[in-house]
């Protein structure tokens, strides 16, 4: 036992040491690497007499940086470069920027843990061991989730036009964002798009103060100015703005209804002991095996319930023929491409993270925040199922067109 425990303290020893080794070692590289970044911009080394320098050492400074190692002591150097007008400005290094009191690395993390749901207080007990009594106050961690700001006003801009989109779900994700001095509940319009390839693309966000149809008409107008072309099908809820929007954008895009929503609504139109049967009929017409047999079970339940629940059959009917779209597309994408949980699961994943946050400060930080969380891959968005079957979907429309 003894010998045990004295094994036991001689490797926390040597984890000691080898932790100050690697401390004292990024020290090092630190320093040595802005050394050289000076002496390449001044053109000589210390003490090197050369009539062509471009300017001269001035002394060092002291600077606490935190990395992966925790805070680091660094003694850096000074200089002054000549400027045309005969002058001196100072040197700035670019490996050590000015005013930069973190490393890249630590700066990841603490955005990481932000994304994952985090406030300050939760980021501080999160990162300890990495930061290791280094200062994080909240307005550090607002700077640091600002970059995201940039990433986000850039990928709001982007051109569209290269893409090859086939499918393209549309909903809204419902919000608490502070407004006009108020919380209130504000809807994000959200598209996703897959491409030829099955990937899903996360292609624009935006905020409205009502799911109507002039914000959905100004949500597509907005992905037709930035290059997209017409999608193959959308897949979309019950919002009647949403299907007018579509029409006018791209006429000849194919619309599927998302079941889950139409039973939604089916179900608010009938009593709730009859709830469980007309689920039942329902999953009949959208899990058939087919187009014929999905309308033979439609017209089943039309007959079925037309005087027992006549609201539940009205509530079908609207959706016509969109609700059974997805038939004629192949077998193995009618899982996905049935429903809009695509932009559902962003909607609860989105959720989840935020739950400690009662409301956003601002529209802004709202979209930011859900953009960056799809960006980083906190929230994955994956391959649509039989992706191998859109090289089929392509080529048909494009025999159609032709």
């Amino acid at each position: 036992m003894e010998k045990r425990t004295r094994n036991l303290r001689l490797v926390g020893r040597d984890e000691v040491s080898l932790g100050e080794l690697i401390h004292q070692t990024v020290r090092r590289t630190i320093e040595q690497a802005v050394e050289e970044e000076l002496r390449a911009a001044l053109g000589a080394a210390p003490y090197e007499r050369r009539g062509d320098r471009s300017g001269y050492r001035n002394g060092t400074k002291t600077r606490t940086l935190t990395g992966p190692t925790g805070p680091v002591e660094l003694t850096l150097p000074r200089g002054r470069l000549a400027t045309s007008d005969g002058s001196t400005e100072e040197w700035t290094s670019t490996v050590v920027p000015r005013y930069q009191r973190r490393m890249r690395e630590v700066n990841e993390a603490v955005a990481g843990v932000y994304l994952s749901g985090g406030n300050t207080r939760r980021i501080r007990g999160a990162l300890r061991p990495l930061l290791k009594g280094a200062p994080l106050s909240k307005s550090a961690v607002s700077r640091i989730v600002a970059t995201l700001r940039g990433e986000w006003e850039t990928w709001s801009k982007q051109s569209l036009a290269d893409l090859n989109v086939v499918y393209l779900y549309l909903d809204a994700i419902a919000l608490r964002v502070r407004a006009a001095g108020r919380v209130t509940g504000l809807p994000v319009l959200a598209g996703v798009a897959v491409l030829s390839d099955g990937t899903k693309r996360l292609v624009s966000l935006e905020v409205c103060g009502a799911e109507s149809g002039d914000a959905w008409e100004g949500f597509l107008q907005g992905l037709i100015d930035r290059g997209l072309k017409a999608p193959r099908l959308c897949i979309i809820d019950g919002n009647a703005g949403l299907r007018r929007a579509i029409s006018l954008a791209w006429r000849g895009t194919k619309v599927q209804r998302c079941a889950v929503h139409k039973l939604r609504n089916i179900l608010r139109k009938a009593p709730q002991h009859a709830h469980d049967e007309i689920t039942d009929d329902y999953h009949l017409i959208v899990y058939a095996t087919g187009l014929a047999a999905a309308t033979t079970a439609r017209d089943a339940f039309v007959r079925k319930w037309s005087k027992r629940c006549s609201g539940a059959v009205e509530s079908l009917n609207e959706a016509g023929d969109e609700l059974l779209t997805f038939y004629s597309f192949p077998k193995e994408q009618w899982k996905t491409i049935r429903t809009t949980n695509v932009i559902e699961r962003i909607n609860e994943e989105f959720r989840r993270r935020v739950k400690t946050q009662g409301s956003f400060p601002t529209e802004s930080c709202a979209l930011v925040l859900l953009y960056s969380l799809v960006a980083s891959g906190q929230i994955n968005l994956r391959r649509l199922d039989g992706y191998e079957k859109l090289v089929d979907v392509v080529s048909r429309e494009e025999d159609a067109a032709a």
